[in-house]
């Protein structure tokens, strides 16, 4: 969230990123999938793979800054993949507070993903592909110092054994921010076994805002992740120096502050 570097600005808001299936048939859908996994749990690895995911987050952090109002989030998704030729389609959603509290209404982020991956040669990996983030009736586009909230990337990554380094670019305004075409986000993360079942996973990323630098920071992650009754809890402190004055809630609430965060995901 950010509030406005022009007079015009008054409000809070900030960036973030992912089918909207209702509680009862996304239930549904789920024990299907759970019993039809014991079935063929012994079964070859097919061509075409479909997967779901649910978690819950103590505080929905994006690049660092919170999309909750530093409140919990519900979070899931399902997934696609083509084993023989790399390429996925996917979708993500979770809930959220900030189109609110920047003066616009809605409370769901809605992402669409899809690309190829592969492998370029022995310990290096490629990871291609575009990915749209919808705020259904976002409302932004209409409030004074600001633009339509939904946002479209493409993106680029490279693997070398345990480290990736990703680029993302903006191809439409990013998140709301009015003239903000083609701002980019470098990521460089990695993921180390460090003990039975435990793995520390390291995050680095810079988020440049185009035409609007005040508005560019940098963020960072240190977490460990566990597997616990075929449950992933990751807990880890996330942390930002983007601009207290800016990044920050109608209650004055600093979106980018260093906290801890817990996310439990449950995949099928």
């Amino acid at each position: 969230m950010y509030k406005t570097v022009t007079p015009t600005f008054t409000q809070s808001m900030q960036t973030s990123m992912k089918v909207f299936m209702t509680p009862k048939y996304l239930g549904l859908t789920l024990l299907a999938l759970v019993l039809s996994t014991a079935a063929h749990a012994d079964d070859p690895k097919p061509d075409n793979e479909l997967s779901f995911n649910l978690g819950v987050a103590s505080d929905y952090r994006y690049r660092g800054i919170s999309q909750s109002n530093l409140n919990p989030a519900l979070q899931g998704g399902a997934d696609y993949t083509n084993n023989p030729t790399g390429l996925y389609a996917g979708t993500w959603l979770s809930t959220i507070k900030w189109t609110k509290d920047a003066g616009g209404s809605g409370d769901v982020e809605w992402d669409l993903y899809a690309g190829k991956r592969g492998e370029i040669a022995p310990d290096w990996t490629y990871d291609v592909g575009v990915l749209q983030y919808v705020y259904p009736s976002n409302g932004l586009g209409s409030i004074t110092g600001f633009a339509n909230a939904n946002t479209t990337e493409i993106y680029g990554q490279i693997g070398y054994k345990l480290l990736t380094v990703k680029y993302s670019q903006s191809v439409t305004n990013l998140f709301g921010i009015p003239d903000s075409k083609s701002s980019g986000y470098l990521d460089v993360s990695s993921s180390i076994d460090i003990a039975e079942g435990y793995a520390l996973a390291l995050h680095a990323g810079h988020q440049d805002v185009k035409n609007t630098s005040a508005l560019s920071y940098t963020d960072w992650k240190v977490a460990v992740t566990k597997d616990i009754a075929e449950i992933t809890f990751n807990l880890g402190v996330v942390g930002t120096n983007a601009n207290k004055d800016l990044y920050v809630m109608p209650d004055h609430k600093f979106t980018g502050r260093t906290s801890l965060v817990l996310i439990a995901t449950k995949t099928f």
